[in-house]
């Protein structure tokens, strides 16, 4: 059964999903580490998570701005806290999906620590969140794209 979804055809398992369904499925697994997750699950809400942030980050910071250069007067904003809740909502899930999509390659959720080892763990964990994941059910769960 396909269904267009805009850019991509999707079917519940198989072929690519859209950006929509990848990050509903994420927010729908809000605290779940275990199992696995796809490439493209990963990276469309990674890159959703970019934008919203980025959007937040410049009403946190932009009347901040404003405001010193504009004679000396104060403004109140509350675009920080909103920056910050915002962030604490999507930690549970980031942290998530980065661990199934750990799986997906065969790895231990574990490895994401690898990221703080200064200068090169961040581009380890990074190598290991390109790759394909492995082909076939792993210790972690069933081919998501079987």
């Amino acid at each position: 059964m396909y269904r267009a979804t805009g850019v991509c055809l999707s079917v519940e398992k198989g072929l690519p999903v859209s950006p929509v369904e990848s990050i509903k499925s994420v927010l729908s697994k809000y605290a779940v580490f275990s199992g696995r997750a796809r490439r493209s699950e990963y990276w469309w809400f990674a890159l959703a998570n970019g934008i919203v942030s980025s959007i937040l980050y410049a009403i946190a910071v932009g009347p901040t701005l404003v405001s010193s250069y504009n004679n000396g007067t104060t403004t109140i904003n509350t675009g920080g806290a909103v920056y910050g809740l915002y962030g604490l909502a999507v930690l549970l899930p980031g942290l998530g999906v980065l661990v199934r999509r750990l799986h997906d390659t065969g790895r231990s959720g574990w490895y994401c620590w690898m990221a703080l080892i200064p200068f090169a763990g961040v581009f380890i964990v990074l190598y290991y969140l390109i790759q394909e994941g492995t082909a076939g059910a792993n210790a972690y769960g069933p081919d998501p794209k079987a």
